[in-house]
């Protein structure tokens, strides 16, 4: 591969997705994009790359970011963020009049499993009644895999304790299927952190765990002020451990004792 195709397969995913991909994870490019270059009946990356310059390339284009993305997620992802998530989805709740409905948007929630464990978190507060999680992901496939809901042993052993896993899932072959009122709980959409986030609305709770380690800093700038724009001003942000807000944006504050949780300036009274 040319260096002028690593620049335009490299340019391409980080103008369409924000990824940064160095010269150091040009060895990734054969690997990922393998499947897609068969597909498509090229014979080569810089043969990839040609056609990506070329008009009418928007196929294309959108299969090699797809490929590109990683996909990396397991339930209860950490734990600690869960259980801050417990104490103060009753604070929201008691703070929203007449029974209004609390939202929770899993932004870039691969193939669902951190959808799910909010989900299961709101039922077993009994506040799947007031609830909508909505996850979201620029990949079509695991947006598809999110609905289904269907898992592996190895996913569901990831994360899941056994007592969530047999009154929330139903075992077919060798696989696990969602309940339907978890599923009934859960919404997921295509989408991109980088597009217009307006249409999804507000929410009182965003994740959007580890995803800003992907981007540079201007980027993870623009995803910040954008989310901050779809939080209600006593809501909670949930970033990856080794996320940061610092330097980035001052539209957000870390919330004492509590790591990778912020809320925003303009309100910020959920301690925990």
């Amino acid at each position: 591969m040319s260096g002028a195709a690593f620049e335009t397969i490299a340019g391409l995913v980080r103008t369409r997705a924000g990824i940064v991909l160095g010269a150091d994870k040009a060895y990734m490019l054969d690997t990922r994009l393998g499947g897609v270059m068969r597909e498509h009946g090229l014979e080569s990356l810089d043969a990839m790359a040609a056609k990506l310059r070329a008009p009418a390339s928007e196929r294309l284009a959108a299969a090699v970011t797809e490929a590109l993305t990683t996909n990396e997620s397991f339930f209860f992802r950490d734990g600690k963020p869960f259980d801050h998530l417990r104490r103060i989805l009753p604070k929201l709740a008691a703070a929203r009049s007449g029974g209004q409905r609390l939202r929770v948007l899993s932004a870039a929630c691969s193939t669902g499993q951190e959808a799910y464990s909010v989900a299961m978190v709101t039922e077993g507060l009994g506040l799947a009644g007031r609830m909508e999680v909505v996850g979201t992901d620029i990949s079509n496939d695991v947006v598809r895999r999110a609905r289904e809901g269907l898992y592996s042993q190895f996913e569901v052993q990831r994360g899941l304790p056994v007592q969530m896993l047999v009154k929330h899932f139903k075992q077919e072959g060798p696989q696990w299927r969602v309940s339907p009122a978890l599923r009934a709980l859960t919404r997921f959409e295509t989408g991109n952190l980088l597009a217009d986030l307006r249409p999804l609305g507000t929410f009182d709770v965003i994740f959007c765990r580890n995803v800003l380690i992907y981007f540079d800093a201007p980027t993870k700038t623009r995803v910040l002020s954008a989310l901050a724009e779809r939080l209600a001003l006593d809501g909670v942000l949930y970033l990856g451990g080794a996320e940061t807000v610092l330097g980035l944006t001052d539209r957000f504050a870390t919330i004492e004792g509590e790591r990778g949780v912020y809320a925003p300036v303009v309100r910020n009274l959920l301690a925990g």
